[in-house]
């Protein structure tokens, strides 16, 4: 539980920091970027979370202790359609504006997969070294 929530708020972090520019982009203005920002920070780390909550439960594309950049690659399409949705959703909730919420649903569609597909990666990356240092030491643990 605490790795799913680590990677929960790391990537609202990362999310937050690139739906406040691609709104403001579209808005050119920064309380409306901060609004949308704020507001997908919190419903998007109860989503975030219980997507990740539902690929522990799918073994395809794990292997031992890691997974397949096939499944890190999946993974990040299945979460930027939920993510897609709720950012249209409350683009258009404060902007009242349904070409502004469609085009900032769409940049971040494509800017969101490439920065999700990453931030798996990362943490693969911290999950083996971990495991590699536990090797080390003598013990393991479930990572």
């Amino acid at each position: 539980m605490r790795r799913s929530l680590a990677k929960a708020i790391s990537w609202r972090i990362t999310g937050s920091v690139d739906t406040f520019v691609v709104g403001w982009l579209f808005t050119q203005n920064i309380p409306t970027a901060t609004a949308i920002s704020v507001i997908e920070f919190a419903s998007k780390i109860l989503l975030y979370y219980l997507h990740e909550k539902t690929w522990e439960k799918i073994a395809w594309g794990k292997k031992e202790n890691t997974e397949s950049h096939t499944r890190s690659f999946v993974k990040a399409f299945s979460w930027r359609i939920v993510g897609t949705l709720d950012t249209m959703i409350i683009s258009f909730f404060l902007t009242k504006k349904l070409i502004w919420a469609l085009q900032i649903g769409t940049v971040e569609f494509f800017s969101k997969i490439f920065l999700y597909y990453l931030h798996e990666r990362i943490w693969q990356y911290l999950s083996y070294k971990r495991l590699k240092s536990q090797k080390k030491e003598g013990f393991t643990s479930k990572v």
